[in-house]
Formats: C-alpha cells, structure tokens, sequence
C-alpha cells in the first residue's frame, strides 16, 4: 500500500461524474455493544499477539480487479456522514473498498463506556450510473475514514484527517493540501529482505462532546511481526495536533523497527534540475529533513533523488524533535496550478518522555515520477525490540506550514543550488533565512566548511536581496570522488548563528 494510491483514490472519490447514482443511506452502528475503555485495544493487542500472524480476509476479487476509472465512479455522500445534522462537532466519512484497498477496516463508534460497530451499507456512496454490478460477501466492508470539521467557524465541515491503507494517515493544516504522510510502524524499511507493511485493522473513535477540540481515535494493528496499540489525540487547527501514544507487542525480534515514520517525496528542486525536463523548477511535498537533537543542535539536511538507494542515520541520545520540512512555501517556488506543492504541510515529530540511544534514518530512493513516493524519515532505536516484549512511546505529530516549536533562534536554511562551473568544479549556494542575531556587517560572521572527500574553497559571503539573509557559495571540487559529505554552519563570536547544513553529494553521471 502506497501513499501515493491512496492520494489517487481520493482524488477519485472528489471527481463528480455528471450521471450519477445518489446514496440513499446514512452511517449507522448497530449489532452488539461491548464495553470500552482506554485498555481495552491493549489487551486485544497482547492477546493477538500470542497468536501465529493470520491475515485478513480480502474482498471479492470482483472488486479489487476494477480500474481506476471504475473506482472513481464511487465516491461518499457526505450528507450521509455520521453526526450530520446533529451539534456534533465532528463528521465522520467513510472510504468504499476496491482497487488499491483489498481488505476492510473495522470501524467502531464509542459512548458511553460501549463500542458499537458501524454497520457497512453501500448506499452511502454515490455512483455513476456506469459503475459495473459487483457481487457482495461477508468481506466487503469501508477502506478508511475521514475526519471533518468546522474549522473556519463557517458551518462549512471540511476535511483535515485521513487513516486508509496499511497504517498510513494523513493531516493537514487548516487550507492546506494533503502532502506527506505518515504510518503507525515501519519494518525494515530499505533491507534486502523487503519491507513489511503492518497493517490497522480497526478503529474506535470516541464521540466527542459538544464543546471538544478534539477527538479521540484508537487504532489495532497487525502484522506478522509484531501487533499495537495505538491512541490518537487529533486537534484539528492552523496547526494539526496529533498526540499519539503507540504501544508494540513484538512476536519477532525486531532488529530493524522504525518509530514515527514519516513518508514523502522529493523529485528534483535546485540541487539536480539539469536531471529533469520540465516546466517547474521545483517538484516535492518535503525539501529537507530537520532535527532538533539530544544535545541542542539543530540540522538541516536537504533531500535528494539519488541515482542509487541511499540511507543515512543520525545517531543521537533523546531527541528533541524531527520531521520532514516543506520549506518553500511560494506559488513560484514550484509554479504548479494543480499539486499546489507550496501548500502542502510539514510534519513534525517531538518525542514524549525517554526514548533512550538510537537514530533518526533517513532513506531516499531513486524516483523519476512525481506519482511515487520515494522518502522515509524515522526513529530507529538502537536496541531491538525483543519477541515477547512490550514497548510503548509517546510522541506529538504536528501538521502544518511550519509546525516544529521551540527550537533555538537561529538562521534557518532556505534553500539550496548547486551547477558546474565551466572552469571546473561545483558550486554550490547555500541561502539562509535573515533573523534577529544577523549582524549588519557579514565580516562578523565565521564560515565551518568541512568536507570528507575532494577539496572546497573557503566561501564567500553576501546578503541576499530578497530575504536580507545571507548567501554563502563555495565551490567543490570531487577529485575523483563518487560520494562526499558536507558539514556547513555560520558561526558568530564562537557561537552557533545559523543551523548545521549537511549535505551528501553523490556523483550522478
């Protein structure tokens, strides 16, 4: 399952053909109520995972063969949306099942101390009187749900969370566009083996009350690897707030575990546009990777589309904070009137309590269509995760333009460009953002310039016009080398002035 499916169907579902279907039904729950409470999606966890991994029935293979075109010739009513009508502060929407989605979710509805399950009807979706009969089973049931609300006091309930497909969900910022995602788990992400998709197979969102900011949302997964329980806190905003509280049941020894993962996608951007013909001079949901680590420094590492799978890993000890950035947020950064690129959401991700010794990995895999994604970010603990065991870590995720708090004043990286120079060698432009300690005269500032392959001069210095920042440009040259890694800072008085600029350039012809 992958995000980018799971962008195309909801592109899908908010096509509306011209001849359609209407539904005729509204969400409902009914069948047996059972007691709920804030374990209750634990201890279903640790039962399963006593359990030998078994894996989900699939829906009728009917359903899974129909074509892209067919599949968005359905699409949910939303004024058949769980709550509509009533003071409510939530709407609840559902996703149909088919194509890139082959198994059901669970899906179920808690008041007052009982879960009651939300009852599947195909009569909530519109259709396009072209939409081919397909036979029912047992299996049938929705793909995912969406989160709507009011959120700019219109009466208007628009959306601005999504959980569909393996453990993928999705925020956004109020007015912004789905962009990156993110996942419950991830299981050896890049490793020779393949990777494992765990998978939520069920969901229990409380009903929130009239005044509530936000809403709660348990998750069960499953795989075979391991089970969890998941707990989301989602407060819907400027900034999206999610609060997560995710607890694993290890069946396996998880050697290779990703806590946090974050997905995305970098095609080209200044760094590598000679690569790519054409018309935009930008193409990403997330330009950099940012991390606030255990000993205070900040580090922006620029993405890149390297010509071979690449993984980096920052070893730290308690971090503070990481995320994937989308740092240009102009309509001419990328001049793209239908992906909206500047409008797409960063994630940020701040840890709660210890998380002890390991690495935020980085892995960036070759891409040459926007339609994929290609970058995973996570926290990869340093210690496995033993059968048997059961861990639990916190983490705030949080939605938006710029949505990393707390971190220290200093001149963030605003872009970076490199090209050959016709005399030989690399040039590459680092810009920074202008801030408060920037001093007036750029002779106060010291370059650290540091590479570990090839040679680079020392760097020149000047203030950029348009952000009053200032512009470092030095030039490399590779001697050879088929890979080298940078390290930049600007310092003043000995003293941090601009976040750590780390770079691997690899060689691309």
């Amino acid at each position: 399952m992958f995000r980018r499916d799971v962008l195309k169907a909801l592109a899908a579902l908010a096509a509306t053909p011209t001849a359609a279907l209407a539904g005729n039904s509204s969400l409902q729950t009914g069948g047996s109520t059972t007691p709920f409470n804030d374990q209750t999606v634990r201890n279903l966890a640790r039962a399963l995972a006593d359990k030998d991994y078994m894996p989900r029935p699939t829906i009728p293979q009917e359903w899974q063969d129909i074509s892209y075109d067919q599949y968005r010739r359905i699409w949910f009513d939303t004024d058949n949306a769980l709550w509509e009508g009533t003071d409510v502060p939530l709407r609840l929407d559902v996703f149909s099942p088919g194509l890139y989605f082959p198994q059901a979710v669970d899906v179920s509805i808690v008041e007052d101390g009982g879960a009651t399950p939300l009852l599947f009807d195909f009569d909530v979706f519109h259709k396009s009187a072209t939409f081919p009969e397909l036979p029912q089973s047992d299996h049938l049931g929705y793909s995912g749900i969406r989160l709507r609300a009011d959120l700019r006091g219109t009466g208007r309930h628009t959306e601005y969370a999504v959980f569909q497909g393996a453990s993928y969900f999705r925020g956004i910022g109020t007015g912004e566009t789905y962009g990156l995602s993110a996942r419950g788990l991830a299981l050896k992400t890049a490793d020779p083996m393949g990777e494992e998709f765990p998978d939520f197979v069920a969901f229990w969102l409380e009903t929130p009350n009239t005044a509530d900011k936000s809403v709660t949302l348990y998750a069960l997964m499953d795989s075979p690897s391991c089970t969890g329980a998941y707990r989301f806190e989602i407060a819907h905003g400027d900034i999206m707030n999610m609060e997560v509280e995710a607890t694993i049941f290890a069946r396996t020894d998880l050697a290779h575990v990703g806590i946090a993962p974050l997905t995305s996608m970098f095609m080209f951007d200044g760094t590598d546009r000679a690569r790519f013909s054409d018309f935009r001079p930008n193409v990403h949901d997330s330009d950099g990777l940012l991390i606030h680590n255990g000993a205070g420094e900040v580090i922006w590492r620029p993405l890149a589309n390297p010509k071979t799978l690449q993984v980096s890993a920052f070893g730290d000890h308690n971090p503070k904070g990481f995320g994937l950035m989308q740092r240009k947020r102009e309509f001419g950064d990328f001049n793209d009137l239908e992906a909206l690129y500047h409008n797409r959401p960063s994630a940020w991700i701040t840890p709660r309590g210890d998380w002890g010794a390991g690495a935020v990995t980085l892995v960036e895999i070759p891409t040459d269509l926007e339609i994929y994604d290609n970058i995973v970010s996570y926290w990869r603990p340093a210690q496995p995760i033993v059968a048997g065991s059961e861990t639990t870590l916190r983490y705030g995720l949080q939605w938006g333009a710029d949505p990393s708090p707390d971190m220290p004043p200093l001149l963030p990286v605003v872009k970076t460009a490199m090209g050959e120079r016709p005399e030989g060698g690399i040039l590459m432009v680092i810009d920074f953002d202008n801030g408060p300690a920037m001093p007036d005269d750029l002779d106060e500032i010291e370059i650290t310039l540091r590479s570990n392959h090839g040679s680079t001069t020392k760097g020149v210095l000047q203030r950029n016009p348009e952000t009053n920042g200032p512009r470092l440009a030095f030039t490399f040259d590779p001697q050879g080398s088929e890979v080298a890694e940078f390290r930049v800072q600007l310092r003043k008085a000995d003293a941090p002035l601009s976040e750590v600029w780390l770079y691997r350039w690899t060689k691309t012809a």
